[in-house]
């Protein structure tokens, strides 16, 4: 069933076959999406600076731009864009080098029409449905495993005072969900949040960003604007991976904290701010400091409180009601509030606790997201997730393997997810799993048995 909010997805289809082009173009406009049409990467990316879009499907192979080289400038300059990649099979291992770099997800020639459309309508209802959200509902924080409750624990310490804090913890681990948190439980919760990555911005923007400009100030300044310093108003302000802030604006940043004002960028006079400020780093602040490459009294006055986050890792117990979490939250934002999430089997199970999770929270949720836009029947199988082949690359250095031993595990990785998927499809039919691949059912048990591959989990029936 077409779902209406679909009315307001936004997909441009890039490919130098203009019959495909359009074939795409009429499906999708079958559940009521708008689209728009490109002939290589480089029209689609002026298409992409002109107009708002929320999803590109890509042909991998083009003249001019490569699908790869299409995705790298998105993700770059657009990275809430999502990508789908399509390819033919001999390109299929590029494919999945550029799932790994961002994109969502790849599909192979030739298509299947309901595969396409269902992997749209899941990942544009979950892509509409982060579009809408309001900031104050992002993150929750599920704290089963101890060294997380310690954390929320200190959360509820130092949310009432209004001394700074600096949170630490890698990239992806829930730094801004824990400030959020400080932030909800603090005396000020009714005003305002004001967040902003510092890794993000040059230091012109980033002043520009907190103190604000007058008009005039810089080329592009038709008026007067207020930074998030001032902004803020009595709230919080949250300067998310400080670590990139250049010496020089360290000193600026210093002089707010010790006098509270705030000169504008063009202002000729001084604004006083109040705030409460909270601070967040991926790298080790103390290093720095030692190493010279960051203000010993800044960092003095940023961790008044520490709070560490420890990454899921050495936090087990916190992964599987994670992952229960978040696939509650996208079945609901794909399908409704009442929808019913599919079930977790003992072997994803199993492989979300073994996994080692390099991308913390932030990669669990990619996967769980993954595999529900992936998943064709009412169970998510390991290979949904999409994390044999990142297990593989990311523990894989060049010069650790040669040429030909790397091939074939990126091969058997790719063989295996296909073979299963048909057998998804097929509800554990061998027999039109084989013939969806385009194989006899003798060649197809065959790659199963070598694979290790029982069919007899996708499907209660004698096939």
């Amino acid at each position: 069933m077409t779902h209406p909010k679909l009315s307001e997805l936004r997909v441009l289809v890039v490919d130098d076959e203009a019959d495909i082009r359009l074939g795409i173009s009429r499906l999708l406009g079958t559940l009521g999406i708008q689209s728009g049409q490109a002939a290589d990467g480089l029209e689609a990316l002026s298409q992409l600076r002109n107009q708002e879009w929320d999803l590109v499907l890509t042909d991998l192979m083009m003249p001019s731009m490569t699908g790869a080289e299409l995705l790298a400038e998105i993700k770059k300059t657009w990275p809430d864009i999502a990508v789908v990649l399509l390819t033919g099979f001999g390109t299929v291992q590029t494919a999945v080098q550029c799932v790994q770099s961002g994109a969502s997800h790849f599909l192979t020639k030739p298509f299947d029409n309901e595969e396409i459309l269902g992997i749209v309508q899941r990942l544009g209802l979950q892509l509409l449905a982060k579009r809408q959200s309001s900031p104050s509902g992002v993150g929750v924080m599920v704290a089963e495993d101890p060294a997380t409750k310690r954390v929320l624990s200190l959360v509820e310490k130092v949310a009432p005072q209004t001394v700074p804090v600096l949170i630490e913890g890698e990239s992806g681990s829930g730094k801004e969900v824990i400030a959020r948190a400080i932030h909800r439980k603090s005396a000020v919760s009714e005003l305002d949040f004001q967040a902003v990555n510092c890794a993000a911005l040059s230091d012109t923007l980033l002043e520009s960003e907190l103190f604000g400009h007058v008009r005039g100030a810089f080329t592009g300044a038709e008026r007067d604007r207020r930074g998030l310093f001032a902004l803020a108003e009595g709230g919080t302000v949250f300067l998310d991976e400080v670590s990139s802030m250049s010496p020089a604006f360290q000193g600026k940043l210093l002089r707010v904290l010790q006098e509270k004002v705030i000169r504008p960028v063009g202002g000729s006079e001084d604004v006083p701010v109040s705030f409460r400020l909270i601070a967040a780093t991926n790298r080790d602040l103390g290093a720095l400091v030692q190493a010279g490459k960051f203000r010993e009294d800044l960092y003095y006055r940023l961790q008044v409180v520490q709070v560490r986050i420890p990454p899921l890792r050495e936090r087990p117990a916190d992964i599987v009601p994670l992952a229960m979490h978040f696939l509650l939250r996208a079945t609901q934002e794909c399908m409704g509030e009442e929808a019913t999430p599919p079930e977790i089997g003992q072997e994803t199970l199993q492989k979300l606790r073994t996994y080692e999770w390099p991308g913390n929270v932030r990669e669990l949720e990619n996967a769980i997201q993954r595999a529900l836009i992936v998943c064709c029947g009412e169970r998510l199988m390991p290979f949904h997730l999409g994390l044999d082949s990142q297990e593989w690359s990311g523990s894989t250095n060049v010069g650790e393997q040669d040429y030909s031993e790397a091939k074939a595990q990126a091969m058997q990785n790719f063989q295996r997810e296909f073979v299963q998927r048909a057998l998804e499809k097929s509800r554990g039919n061998v027999t039109q799993a084989a013939s969806s691949c385009g194989l006899t059912r003798a060649a197809f048990q065959k790659i199963l048995k070598q694979l290790g591959v029982d069919r007899s989990r996708f499907s209660s029936e004698e096939n």
